[in-house]
């Protein structure tokens, strides 16, 4: 677990939001904080509560010449039964949006998980999304925190 947060640490430092939000006061790691941490490399997403790496999920980002953004956000808002206005209606279960229309969702594409198959969401098991959306509707959305790196 330590290991990871010093690996999660040296990521946040190379980017210059996680360098503002350092600024800032803001430690994402504190009591009552979740963070998704996705690794594109390895196309998992580690969930830190608290402190704590809870839970290892694979997970889908985006293929071909849709990237999913690396960076470090905060989550902007929720959406359950959300579907894509931008693709054919697509369904979006347990939705939290973290920058410009990019998520973190639910997918029936199960197959594809662990693999770049998106059109730059980050999608999970449907399971998964819905622990992280309640995990996220718990602390609230001040204290839910998306980084996705290499």
């Amino acid at each position: 677990m330590r290991s990871f947060l010093v690996g999660l640490f040296v990521l946040l430092a190379t980017t210059s939001a996680a360098n503002a939000a350092r600024k800032s006061g803001d430690d994402i790691f504190e009591p009552g904080k979740v963070v998704a941490a996705v690794s594109l490399s390895t196309q998992t997403m580690k969930v830190i509560v608290g402190g704590y790496e809870r839970y290892v999920w694979p997970v889908s980002t985006g293929a071909g010449s849709y990237a999913t953004p690396p960076g470090v956000y905060g989550a902007e808002w929720l959406s359950k039964n959300h579907r894509s206005r931008k693709y054919n209606n697509a369904p979006m279960p347990y939705a939290i949006f973290f920058y410009h229309g990019y998520a973190v969702h639910g997918t029936d594409q199960l197959s594809r998980l662990g693999s770049r198959a998106s059109h730059g969401c980050v999608r999970l098991h449907p399971d998964n999304a819905a622990l992280l959306f309640s995990l996220a509707q718990s602390v609230g959305l001040d204290n839910m925190t998306v980084v996705i790196g290499d």
